[in-house]
């Protein structure tokens, strides 16, 4: 599995999951590991954590934008 595939997995996993979010967002590197299964260097796990960060970030602010103007 790709490191685009692992983004993608986590993706799926916290779109759907507030509190899974909220583990994520305090400790991104453990939670990655965990809901991922597979043991990854510190340093692929931290580069798909701040992906996935990234891609929260950019949905959240997307909902919000769509918010102000009517649309989601």
């Amino acid at each position: 599995m790709d490191i685009k595939a692992h983004i993608e997995s986590l993706l799926d996993k916290l779109k759907s999951d507030k509190d899974l979010q909220g583990q994520f967002f305090n400790d991104p590197i453990a939670t990655a590991e965990k809901l991922l299964g597979i043991d990854l260097p510190q340093e692929q796990l931290r580069q798909v954590a701040e992906a996935v960060k990234a891609k929260l970030d950019l949905d959240k602010a997307g909902d919000f934008i769509g918010g102000l103007f009517g649309k989601k």
